[in-house]
């Protein structure tokens, strides 16, 4: 039989603080209902002794400490999962917005999720294309991966999330594709442009949106996630789709659990945060992979913002610690017109080497993808030169590695909003950058590749 808590012992912002009560456990979903008749739900979030303290989901604003009514659940925070997901859009805590009423569940599941035993994970292989050159081409996001988009404030993240989403696909041999994009913290005018650009795109049939505004409560923010990978999970080992998880802001998503840690008294630690900030994110970031014996995979694309743009800010420096590379938006290229302002040098997918190649992408990928880094590396050292002897004083190769790097950021990197570039294109592509330089300087290209792809007089 359960038992009916009346009354409160005190209130403090979002929490509640109940004295007596036996037999509830941590993580547990209590509903709260008030003296007019409505109902609010919380999760408890610390237990000492015979008092329970729980947040509140809607906040307390009209609670009554002598009149509110607590009946606990018996189970965690838990989603209505269904293939019928699929098209819909959901607020932070799982809940239909769309008009389009409730979801028929086939199952419901703890968001919190349940580990991937490591015995049984597949190491990722095969590829994501996402359209996108300067992510195809030289930070190839590979199937079960979890690769971060690293952005700063007011930069075209958005635009360029959107741009994946609306152009993201696996080979056609490999499979069902869906994508499972999640919004923690957004003005009313993102999340309107997300919505309204799926439906535009005639993408949002393959979407399942979880949107949480920044004026929705600090608790939904930190339960979209866990919703959003939830709802990934069930698609990918369930019904054999290759998911792609898209989640942005994750900057607001770990300042909500900031808020959340200074609300229950926790010594902060580096810039606030609390000392658990890693292993929390890495309850979400480790939600990506491959299983044996099941045909979906979930594949992760965390975007941030990084605070005052320092990637050592302990958001993008944990995040840097647990996933597998990171593609960096950058300030200066997004001045210079460049879209998407990819930054290919700090930019890495760690992966990428196992996905791509002959019987994935292209015989020649690997090396085109070296070469364009090294080559591109060297203009940084060619443009230094030049400021300080000036440019005419540059030696001819110099001047070629000028002439190569501006061509690679208006060309390769600088892509229309609704451009979409095969591999094989942007291999090409990357072909007749190169050949802007003389062979002599393509020192990490076998002389066959270079035979049969090397562009003579090649112009731009």
């Amino acid at each position: 039989m359960k038992l009916e808590y009346i009354g409160l012992s005190e209130m403090a912002g979002s929490l509640i603080f109940l004295d007596g009560v036996s037999g509830i456990g941590y993580d547990e979903v209590a509903e709260i209902s008030l003296s007019d008749g409505s109902k609010r739900y919380g999760r408890v979030i610390e237990l000492d002794g015979s008092r329970a303290v729980l947040q509140v989901f809607e906040g307390t604003r009209g609670i009554s400490l002598e009149n509110a009514r607590t009946n606990f659940t018996g189970h965690p925070m838990e989603l209505s999962l269904s293939g019928e997901m699929l098209g819909r859009i959901f607020d932070g805590a799982g809940r239909p917005i769309d008009g389009l009423g409730e979801v028929y569940p086939e199952e419901r599941r703890n968001i919190n999720g349940s580990a991937m035993n490591p015995v049984s994970r597949l190491y990722p292989r095969s590829c994501i294309y996402t359209g996108i050159s300067s992510i195809d081409g030289m930070s190839t996001l590979i199937r079960g991966q979890k690769l971060p988009i690293f952005s700063g404030a007011g930069m075209r993240h958005n635009d360029v999330a959107a741009q994946i989403v609306r152009q993201a696909k696996v080979a056609a041999d490999d499979g069902e594709f869906a994508i499972v994009f999640a919004a923690m913290g957004v003005k009313n005018d993102v999340a309107d442009f997300f919505k309204k650009d799926f439906e535009e795109a005639g993408a949002l049939q393959r979407v399942v949106m979880f949107v949480n505004l920044a004026s929705d409560p600090i608790i939904e923010r930190m339960l979209t996630p866990r919703c959003a990978l939830t709802a990934a999970e069930f698609l990918a080992f369930q019904r054999g789709y290759h998911v792609l998880v898209i989640m942005t802001d994750m900057t607001s998503y770990c300042e909500a659990v900031r808020e959340f840690s200074s609300s229950k008294g926790e010594i902060p630690s580096r810039k606030g945060f609390p000392s658990y900030l890693y292993s929390d994110l890495a309850s979400l970031y480790e939600r990506a992979g491959i299983l044996k014996d099941r045909a979906g995979s979930v594949t992760q694309v965390p975007i941030l913002t990084m605070p005052n743009d320092d990637i050592t800010h302990p958001i993008p420096d944990l995040t840097g610690y647990i996933t597998e590379g990171q593609i960096v938006l950058d300030r200066e290229l997004e001045q210079k017109g460049v879209y998407p302002p990819i930054s290919v040098l700090p930019s890495l997918s760690r992966l990428m080497k196992d996905g791509i190649g002959e019987g994935y992408t292209r015989k020649d990928h690997s090396d085109v993808s070296n070469q364009l880094f090294a080559s591109y590396s060297k203009v940084q050292d060619a443009r230094s030169l030049a400021s300080v002897i000036g440019e005419d004083e540059l030696s001819d190769t110099d001047k070629l590695y000028l002439k190569f790097g501006t061509a690679f950021e208006e060309r390769f990197l600088t892509q229309g909003i609704h451009e979409e570039r095969t591999i094989d294109e942007t291999l090409d592509l990357g072909w007749r950058l190169l050949s802007i330089l003389p062979r002599t300087e393509l020192d990490r290209i076998s002389g066959e590749d270079i035979a049969a792809h090397y562009v003579e007089d090649v112009s731009f």
